[in-house]
């Protein structure tokens, strides 16, 4: 299928980048190389998903369960971003693309967390698409963050418990920077897997699901712009009927 130009464009792409150690292993490779070929793909879809006109991107790079894998392989996802924006910067900067980094960022390696800061700073002023990265995020934890924020304002006599409303709990998500756009109309899942893996449990409440076989190294333009057409023939009714005529 082809995207159609009399249909709406996911305005939010959200993708869980799976399948990176099984291209490697396909390949007789380490799974760094899976991940490395992976990092590589971000730039390649994200310049891809701009030139579309979607207005937000978000990948999930690394879970906060991710920290459970093995240390060497934890240490080399750690200096992914490092490589990442040191070399992609140039062409994020020349995309109009504005770097957004969504995560408990504190818990990162120093020179980690840094360079997510700068790319953030470097491309505060960019009108573009916004290209937002899950780096130790976890979407249970991010509920939590939130509620708890809520009881402590509560508890200082600031909100009252009933007053509490969705909207508010939203304001508490790191996704609230994103304003309007913070819930992605449209999911996207590499390499097979049919599960949410504690990624945007709350923002993801009505978008549009699409599972591909492909693995995330191998995911091209044309895949994510099938992606788009299959969602384009959805049909989005929140709950609600469509009356057709």
């Amino acid at each position: 299928m082809a995207i159609s130009d009399n249909a709406p464009l996911p305005q939010h792409i959200a993708i869980i980048m799976d399948g990176n150690g099984r291209w490697a292993k396909a390949r007789h490779l380490p799974r760094v190389a899976g991940h490395k070929e992976g990092m590589d793909n971000v730039k390649r879809i994200a310049i891809a998903a701009s030139h579309l006109g979607v207005k937000v991107l978000t990948v999930y790079a690394f879970s906060t369960e991710n920290w459970r894998r093995p240390t060497d392989e934890v240490s080399y996802l750690m200096s992914l971003p490092v490589k990442f924006f040191n070399h992609y910067m140039p062409d994020l900067m020349a995309e109009n693309v504005k770097v957004e980094v969504m995560g408990y960022l504190d818990e990162l390696p120093a020179a980690t967390k840094q360079v997510t800061l700068d790319a953030m700073d470097q491309t505060k002023n960019n009108t573009g698409m916004i290209l937002n990265f899950a780096f130790n995020y976890g979407a249970r934890r991010e509920i939590t963050t939130a509620v708890q924020q809520l009881a402590a304002e509560a508890a200082a006599g600031t909100v009252q418990p009933a007053a509490i409303t969705e909207q508010m709990v939203a304001d508490r998500l790191f996704t609230a920077q994103l304003g309007d756009l913070a819930d992605p109309d449209l999911l996207i899942r590499t390499s097979g897997e049919e599960r949410l893996s504690n990624f945007l449990l709350w923002q993801l409440a009505y978008s549009e699901f699409v599972f591909t076989k492909v693995h995330w190294p191998d995911f091209t333009s044309a895949d994510l712009e099938a992606a788009i057409a299959t969602y384009q023939h959805r049909q989005r009714r929140y709950g609600g009927l469509t009356t057709t005529k």
